[in-house]
């Protein structure tokens, strides 16, 4: 059993479930599930079936759908193969990007500047998105599976609204990449948006509207939030920190082409963050045709709230 798992198994408040009645889940779904080829079957670590159960309050039936879902996307998209030179277009505003600090926890933080958009190909748009999570996710330590979202709201307005986009990236987050999100800081958003977060706020589930946090700079109260989570002297002076130096193309390109080296081994059996299942991987494809498409994603516990700021 991993790390992530034994940690993630202390934080269930869904249900009261023993160690050993949440790895009979896990393993009830191994078998629904059956052998997969080697990458997806190393996506489907312990700690990662144990995301899709806690996303689908660890109903086995409901969180099998979903996992079959991802694997079919991840199968046909192969988020893993997208590479910092295909994308770098869109990241040369910096409208989303890793920071070079984590939080006291450690966790991976993605920094996102919505009035920074730069391109009108949704296709582009997710694609980067994609690539973006892949990102924070390799970075992420061996005991930490969860990541940070700073979403500064600084020139935003209507403009910058794009409902197609929004339910691209809704989809794609809610579906895909369920409990990935720690904390989501909302920094400084205009009033027409606050309207539009209490339309949105009774489709997410109470967990995830926690994890919003409304954060103003003038506030003191709400300044306390970033004070709690963050080095202050590491930290943008755009979010109210000490750190100056904003953001650089190049030199995040550099650090992107590195990033990218390690993709390899990070899908390599054996891996400490993503331990591969016991079950024999056959050598040819499964059919991920024959999976069921499904619609159910009231438990979504990550995607909407970055749709919401970043591309509404």
């Amino acid at each position: 059993m991993s790390a992530d798992l034994k940690k993630s198994s202390s934080n269930v408040s869904e249900k009261s479930l023993t160690y050993e009645e949440q790895q009979a889940k896990i393993a009830e779904i191994r078998k629904l599930i059956g052998p997969l080829p080697e990458k997806l079957a190393i996506y489907c670590s312990d700690a990662a079936i144990a995301r899709y159960l806690r996303a689908r309050n660890w109903n086995v039936k409901k969180a099998t759908k979903m996992l079959k879902e991802t694997l079919k996307w991840r199968a046909e998209y192969k988020p893993e193969e997208i590479r910092w030179e295909e994308v770098a277009h869109e990241a040369e505003t910096g409208k989303i990007y890793r920071s070079n600090y984590i939080d006291k926890l450690g966790r991976t933080v993605l920094v996102m500047r919505p009035s920074f958009q730069n391109s009108k190909s949704t296709k582009g748009q997710i694609r980067y998105l994609v690539y973006c999570m892949e990102n924070a996710i390799l970075n992420l330590p061996a005991d930490q599976e969860q990541m940070v979202w700073l979403i500064d709201f600084n020139g935003f307005n209507m403009s910058h609204i794009s409902v197609k986009v929004t339910r691209e990236t809704a989809h794609v987050l809610q579906e895909h990449y369920p409990e990935r999100l720690g904390v989501a800081i909302l920094y400084n958003p205009p009033k027409f948006f606050e309207p539009f977060w209490m339309v949105v706020k009774p489709f997410l589930e109470p967990k995830t509207q926690n994890k919003v946090k409304f954060v103003y700079s003038g506030d003191l109260n709400t300044k306390k939030i970033m004070e709690d989570l963050f080095d202050m002297e590491k930290l943008e002076s755009a979010f109210g920190g000490n750190d100056d130096s904003g953001f650089n193309i190049d030199k995040y390109a550099e650090r992107m082409r590195e990033d990218d080296k390690r993709i390899p081994t990070f899908w390599a059996r054996g891996n400490t963050q993503s331990s591969a299942p016991t079950e024999p991987v056959p050598t040819s494809t499964v059919d991920l045709n024959s999976i069921e498409r499904h619609s159910d994603s009231n438990a979504f516990d990550n995607g909407k709230v970055d749709g919401s700021p970043n591309h509404v």
